[in-house]
């Protein structure tokens, strides 16, 4: 297991607690985002700011660690690839149990604590936390406008930026008895018609 860094952003000391039931400690502060907050296509970009409101309450079997986080995320239209910014704002909620408690748990084999997250000392650490709220609550298509008409496939244009834009496409279908009614790829004309004569 790492060590707790105290001065890590993410990282909330609950000394203050004392490890009383029913004790209650509110924290908000913003903090830069950490790597990977994200997809591949819309992610909260490493050091933007989040903003916490928490509440910690101490509790039996640890620390319940509840409250908001919001954040700005930014990508791109996956229709035009024009920039795209979006606020999420989450809930979370976990328990870290303190470390005596959740060794207690594994003694008498507890089959849900497998992923149960651990106080270290005083020290709790919100990143997988955070991540876990964060990253299914983004877009999995973001897109600019829910109207976004996307790119001509044909040349790439913006199709937003001119409505009306259109390639004339010949129907594959016909293109082999163009090619045999004009074999050097001219069109027929009268003078042709004479020539023959």
């Amino acid at each position: 297991m790492k060590t707790l860094d105290p001065r890590a952003p993410l990282v909330l000391d609950t000394r203050a607690l004392q490890r009383r039931p029913g004790s209650m400690l509110e924290v908000s502060r913003s903090v830069p985002a950490p790597d990977d907050l994200g997809t591949d296509v819309i992610a909260i970009r490493a050091g933007s700011p989040i903003d916490l409101d928490l509440r910690l309450e101490s509790v039996m079997e640890g620390v319940l660690v509840s409250g908001s986080v919001r954040a700005q995320a930014q990508g791109a239209c996956v229709r035009c690839l024009d920039p795209v910014t979006e606020a999420i704002e989450v809930p979370i909620q976990e328990l870290f149990a303190y470390a005596d408690r959740a060794a207690h748990h594994q003694e008498v084999g507890a089959d849900d604590d497998e992923d149960q997250r651990v106080l270290e000392g005083d020290l709790l650490d919100l990143e997988d936390v955070v991540r876990d709220a964060v990253v299914p609550a983004l877009p999995f298509q973001p897109v600019c406008d829910e109207n976004c008409p996307g790119l001509c496939s044909e040349c790439g244009a913006h199709l937003a930026d001119d409505p009306s834009h259109q390639h004339e496409i010949i129907d594959p279908r016909w293109a082999s008895l163009q090619q045999l009614a004009n074999p050097d790829g001219s069109s027929t004309t009268e003078d042709d018609e004479e020539k023959r004569n």
